[in-house]
């Protein structure tokens, strides 16, 4: 009997990692410490004390403009060194990989110069305010690739292991030829229009609004999950709050307090939605919306085939929902499945089958990717070329629902 106790135990406990000294280090600098910056902290703290991993990361350094701040940023998520010019941190020589978690008026400056320097490099989505800008890094990533660095966009949501597992049952034919995707990303925190006029409320900070925050994630996950491109899209958008209160200091995560006396102009959309077709004939409906009252974080996906459908919510990410047409009629239906059994992806490192895992291990499974695709030499995906491709489809909503809702083509 005690000998059943302490092997319950150990089920139950969490797991472990015993690092070896022969293990090489990868030096990590992170520019940038808000809400993104913490996440990706997390994601470097945790990736080798779960995972075995052929390299082990290190919290180098982390980059902000305020001196008391950064130095508190890297005290509370355990950086060894703080610096205020990411200049001077790429230039460290402790630091061999540089994750950017700014805003995107920032990416393609950093990274580039990053890439020049011969550092590895992780960009925050979307990979960039305009496609100019993102095929500028594209183009410096692929230099880079010649030279042995690896370049990738931080498209967290492909890390969820159950849209891990959706991507394995497609590519296998489980559903056949596809037929529709539909995708929403449905927020709320907008809906007050006294909410302050935060940096992602601004155009030249930003690059758009819900369409870029929230229209990139589920624009890539069609694509990869479809396993094919958008070519063209019909779109819609509105700013229904055209101004709001001016910061009356920092902003914190999606939020901060407002100054009552003043107030300025929206420049990104509040929402948008779009039709596209994909290159195989299928075709896709996408909403993203921070106005959806109600609604926290709702990211829903659906997607139907000849042979069977798939259906997922963010906020039930530890579920899919299959259905396989091919059984008889009698007892075909949606099925719930409970992606925490070790034969899924990701699953094998984490807790007993029923345990669930959350938003913030996304970022653990990418910090893994990312370290094994440096070891290994191989490419990194997403890549920034896929971020390319999200951002050319971006650039086709906004032209299309300019042009009243002309269908546009994506470049590709």
């Amino acid at each position: 009997m005690a000998r059943r106790e302490e092997t319950d135990r150990e089920a139950a406990a969490p797991p472990t990692h015993r690092p070896t000294t022969s293990v090489p280090v990868l030096g990590v600098g992170m520019v940038g410490y808000a809400f993104m910056g913490a996440a990706h902290s997390q994601g470097w703290r945790t990736a080798g004390r779960v995972f075995d991993l052929p390299m082990r990361p290190a919290l180098a350094a982390v980059c902000g403009r305020d001196r008391a701040a950064v130095d508190g940023a890297a005290a509370r998520l355990g950086w060894a060194a703080a610096e205020t010019d990411w200049r001077a941190l790429i230039a460290r020589d402790d630091v061999q990989l540089v994750d950017i978690c700014t805003p995107g008026d920032s990416h393609a400056e950093i990274a580039i110069a990053a890439l020049e320097a011969g550092k590895h490099v992780l960009c925050e989505k979307p990979l960039a305010n305009t496609v100019a800008e993102a095929e500028a890094m594209t183009e410096a990533a692929a230099r880079a690739a010649e030279r042995g660095q690896v370049a990738m966009v931080g498209f967290n949501y492909r890390r969820v292991p159950a849209i891990a597992h959706a991507r394995q049952l497609i590519a296998e034919g489980r559903l056949g030829p596809l037929r529709h995707v539909r995708a929403a990303y449905l927020q709320d925190w907008l809906v007050d229009p006294e909410s302050p006029l935060t940096w992602r409320l601004e155009r030249e900070r930003a690059g758009s609004g819900a369409l870029g925050d929230l229209g990139a994630h589920i624009v890539d996950l069609a694509q990869y999950l479809a396993g094919e491109p958008l070519v063209g899209v019909s779109a819609v958008s509105e700013t229904f709050v055209r101004e709001r209160p001016r910061l009356a200091g920092p902003s914190a995560g999606l939020s901060g307090a407002g100054d009552m006396g003043a107030r300025g102009a929206v420049t990104v959309d509040d929402a948008a939605l779009f039709t596209g077709r994909l290159a195989s004939g299928a075709l896709a409906s996408f909403e993203a919306t921070r106005m959806a009252a109600g609604r926290k974080n709702a990211l829903r996906l659906e997607i139907n085939g000849e042979r069977g459908s798939l259906a997922f919510d963010l906020e039930r990410l530890n579920e899919l929902s299959f259905h396989d047409h091919t059984e008889p009629a009698a007892t075909a239906g949606f099925r719930r499945v409970l992606v925490t059994e070790p034969q899924h992806p990701y699953l094998e490192a984490w807790w007993p089958p029923g345990h669930a895992l959350g938003y913030e291990h996304t970022f653990v499974h990418q910090a893994r990717d990312l370290v094994h695709a440096i070891a290994e030499g191989t490419a990194p995906a997403p890549s920034f070329a896929d971020g390319l491709q999200v951002q050319r489809v971006l650039a086709a909503v906004e032209e299309s629902a300019e042009k009243n809702s002309v269908h546009t083509p994506v470049v590709l």
